[in-house]
């Protein structure tokens, strides 16, 4: 599927609901930040914008990035209601550079595309961590599919949290931690558990 195939299919899907996934943040962006000191944040493949929105309500300076241009459009409209800036920027992550070294939070939650396209992203996403910034990494963990709950059928779109490693070697971080971690789901028929990939990440501080 090429690049502006998938844009029309997630607009698509993006437009058939008024959220597809909760207003509210995934709840590892929350665990994992709770005690770092806000500043520049950058969340790639931000869709409508829910983390990107809770980030700048708790001081963080945000710039989120989405090529569907749909899910930007509901985005800014939830920016609005919460009352937070943010800056949001329509562009195609596989051709997306973003400023090298720049940001203290870089996240990417949720990515579902193909090994070779994950790396490309990944490898971005890495070189804008600033020195003493951090990169998170969640994702549906390549173990769902059989053994979690909900998430994509395509296994070519799942990873693990060791997938991510590999992804990111030689790119300058250090794995604070990577692993399978648990996501309870609520459903009519009561709790599910969801599988998900974990990856948060630091480069050093240049005085480290």
């Amino acid at each position: 599927m090429t690049a502006a195939m998938d844009r029309e299919a997630w607009d698509r899907r993006y437009a058939d609901a008024e959220l597809i996934w909760t207003a509210e943040p995934n709840r590892f962006l929350v665990s994992e930040t709770a005690s770092l000191t806000p500043g520049r944040a950058l969340d790639l493949a931000c869709g409508e914008g829910r983390n990107a929105v809770w980030l700048a309500g708790n001081g963080w300076e945000v710039t989120g990035v989405d090529f569907s241009e749909v899910a930007l459009e509901k985005a800014r409209g939830l920016a609005a209601a919460r009352g937070v800036p943010v800056r949001w920027e329509a562009a195609d992550l596989l051709a997306y550079t973003p400023e090298p070294h720049a940001y203290g939070l870089v996240t990417v939650l949720y990515l579902q595309v193909p090994a070779t396209e994950r790396r490309t992203v990944l490898r971005a996403a890495a070189e804008a961590v600033a020195p003493g910034g951090r990169l998170l990494v969640v994702a549906h963990d390549a173990s769902n599919l059989e053994l979690g709950y909900g998430g994509p059928r395509e296994p070519a779109v799942l990873y693990s949290a060791q997938d991510v490693l590999a992804d990111l070697e030689g790119a300058g971080l250090q794995a604070i931690r990577a692993e399978r971690v648990q996501r309870p789901v609520s459903t009519p028929e009561g709790e599910r558990i969801a599988l998900d990939a974990l990856v948060h990440a630091q480069r050093p501080d240049a005085t480290d």
